[in-house]
């Protein structure tokens, strides 16, 4: 029996006794985009390194991408707005450039019986990070809005796997059901004031102060903490780079065109009670960028620390899922 019809007698097995069907391999297609403000790779841009993009497609179900995190230097796992977990082996070229996706994968997001979630309201999954332990990813944390929570799940092969486990959080962030409420979340690395602490981002829940709400959980570091909101802009994602600082990735549009920028925002600054604010290290409209929604920093195996942004289409043929690559200059670390 072939690999292939195994495959296919599993999934209409699994469909047959009500069990959550195989991930499928998905071949996930891509094409370099090489400039970013007029710059080829390798050239400075507003401070950063532009190290190259892609733009990707894929399958029916490949799309709507509002969330990435790393593994490891090159394998990533991505979450869409369908309720799907996307995941893959970055390829890049001998100067370095991203240059293909590999051992693409589509898998669904499963609810905490282990079954596909059961209709949209559910699936709207916008944040997703990785829990690691001793310096190697245990589980995948993913947040939803709409029907806002939180959800870790296992990790098998670089995949996650298996039945939600939800994640507390605070009721007035639970009680939230709109596509405006939770929209980013993140952990401090080791070397945080807060290390191990998650925070929870929302992108339409505004204090009395015009802030954007947001929540640390943590043994230690538990408690309210605000985002200071930029005029023509929401959160979409952040991500924490190694020595504690936090970006968060902000989208809008002008001019009937995407809008982004990406702050920085000091370790020191990232505690309960703070109102963060930071600097602003790229903003960007236009062409050379669409729907950014996700933002993930991984390692190179050099050393090097890269960000990684990625679009969502929003499953329309209108809008594309670009990958987009910049790098930190060692002064900045």
């Amino acid at each position: 029996m072939t690999a292939m019809l195994k495959r296919a007698l599993a999934v209409l097995l699994a469909a047959g006794l009500g069990l959550p069907a195989l991930a499928q391999p998905a071949l996930i297609t891509a094409r370099p985009t090489t400039l970013f403000d007029g710059m080829p790779p390798g050239m400075p841009v507003q401070g950063l390194i532009w190290r190259g993009g892609l733009v990707l497609d894929g399958p029916a179900e490949f799309g709507g991408l509002s969330g990435i995190t790393f593994l490891d230097s090159t394998r990533f796992v991505a979450v869409s707005d369908k309720g799907y977990f996307v995941t893959g082996r970055l390829e890049v070229g001998p100067d370095g450039t991203p240059a293909n996706i590999r051992e693409g994968d589509i898998s669904s997001i499963r609810n905490s019986h282990g079954a596909d979630l059961p209709e949209n309201y559910s699936r709207d999954a916008e944040a997703v990070e990785t829990i690691m332990r001793d310096g190697q990813p245990a589980a995948i944390r993913v947040g939803f809005e709409n029907l806002t929570r939180v959800a870790d799940f296992s990790i098998e092969n670089f995949q996650p796997v298996g039945a939600a486990r939800e994640v507390v959080i605070p009721d007035w962030l639970s009680n939230l059901r709109t596509n405006e409420s939770l929209e980013a979340v993140c952990i401090a690395p080791p070397a945080s004031p807060i290390a191990g602490s998650t925070l929870l981002l929302t992108e339409g829940a505004m204090t009395n102060d015009g802030d954007h709400s947001a929540y640390l959980l943590g043994h230690n570091d538990r408690g309210p903490i605000t985002l200071v909101a930029s005029p023509d802009l929401r959160p979409t994602d952040c991500a924490f780079l190694p020595d504690g600082d936090l970006l968060v990735l902000e989208r809008g549009t002008a001019f009937l065109a995407f809008t982004m920028q990406i702050r920085r925002i000091k370790a020191a600054d990232v505690k309960p009670g703070a109102r963060m604010r930071g600097e602003i290290i790229l903003s960007a409209a236009g062409g050379d960028i669409d729907n950014m929604e996700g933002l993930g920093v991984r390692q190179t195996e050099g050393g090097a620390t890269r960000i990684v942004l990625v679009s969502d289409d929003n499953y329309n043929d209108w809008e594309r899922t670009l990958w987009l690559e910049f790098e930190l200059p060692p002064e900045s670390l």
